[in-house]
């Protein structure tokens, strides 16, 4: 099979995402992993959460929707991608728990190569009438994983192990470059003509898109909190998987749609989403620091 054929914009933003990653290795030692796993009931819950409800609040958000067909498939691709790198960014960043973050969005990235199938498929039936076969490709998928997402992060782990005054000296400044950077390449991607690798979107499909994609941005934050709360997580890990569900891979999602269903109106709403999702996830940690007591930068206590 041959590889599908990326413009400049989305090497750039790989680019950023993996830097991105590098900053959050940085953040991390050997001891926040074991956690992870010793204590798995976090990775558990989020897990479960992931991959079998958000699809489903996609399927019924878009069944009782008014939207076009493309964007509603669009939407189903969308939630049945794991979390990915901004989702590791807003949780290091805002102290949430980084660790299980990376371990929970590169496990799901593997399973993901076996629903991702199915339930773009489904959709596909659903909707269409009709299944077309699509089948993610390991080469493609594994390299699109450990580089933009595992591979960064173990490098910035590393350099943390062995070096650890500069991983700290260099985490503050990291932060504010990247995020302005990442903001900076999705308003390309979003502006940018589709001949140079933009999306050749309208003001209208935006404002037609918007409303659904809020609405299955919200009820994903909220039941992915809300349910790990009631499974008896701590607030930190529940805001963790809160973001996880919310904060979607949206580079798989251009790939799927765009590379292997070769369909460039089934990503706009992966673009849509990627262009607030960032925004309604630091409003989202805001209120429950607030309603826990803490400033939107401190750590948790539980």
């Amino acid at each position: 099979m041959s590889l599908p054929h990326y413009s400049y914009i989305d090497f750039v933003i790989s680019l950023v995402l993996a830097f991105i990653m590098f900053g959050v290795g940085l953040s991390l030692t050997s001891t926040s992993f074991k956690n992870v796993f010793f204590y798995p009931k976090a990775l558990i819950t989020g897990l479960s959460s992931q991959i079998i409800v958000l699809p489903i609040i996609a399927f019924t958000i878009t069944w009782l929707s008014n939207l076009p067909l493309p964007f509603k498939v669009g939407l189903i691709i969308l939630s049945s991608c794991p979390g990915g790198t901004v989702s590791g960014f807003l949780t290091y960043f805002f102290k949430g728990n980084a660790a299980l973050s990376i371990t929970f969005t590169s496990i799901n990235s593997f399973i993901t190569l076996l629903t991702i199938p199915l339930i773009v498929n489904l959709s596909l039936v659903f909707y269409y009438g009709k299944s077309t076969e699509i089948h993610l490709s390991y080469i493609e998928t594994i390299i699109q994983i450990f580089s933009v997402t595992i591979v960064p992060a173990v490098i910035g782990v590393l350099v943390r192990s062995y070096r650890p005054a500069f991983a700290i000296k260099a985490q503050h400044p990291l932060k504010l470059i990247l995020l302005v950077a990442l903001g900076a390449v999705f308003l390309i991607k979003f502006f940018a003509t589709e001949n140079s690798g933009g999306s050749g979107i309208t003001m209208k499909e935006v404002f037609i898109i918007l409303p659904f994609a809020f609405l299955q941005n919200a009820l994903s934050m909220l039941w992915g909190f809300r349910f790990s709360r009631s499974s008896g997580l701590g607030v930190r890990n529940s805001c963790t998987i809160g973001i996880e569900a919310a904060v979607q891979n949206t580079t798989l999602a251009f790939l799927v749609a765009g590379t292997l269903l070769h369909n460039q109106d089934m990503v706009k709403p992966s673009l849509i989403y990627a262009l607030f999702s960032f925004w309604t996830a630091i409003a989202y940690i805001y209120i429950i620091k607030r309603s826990n007591g803490l400033k939107l930068f401190d750590e948790f206590k539980s």
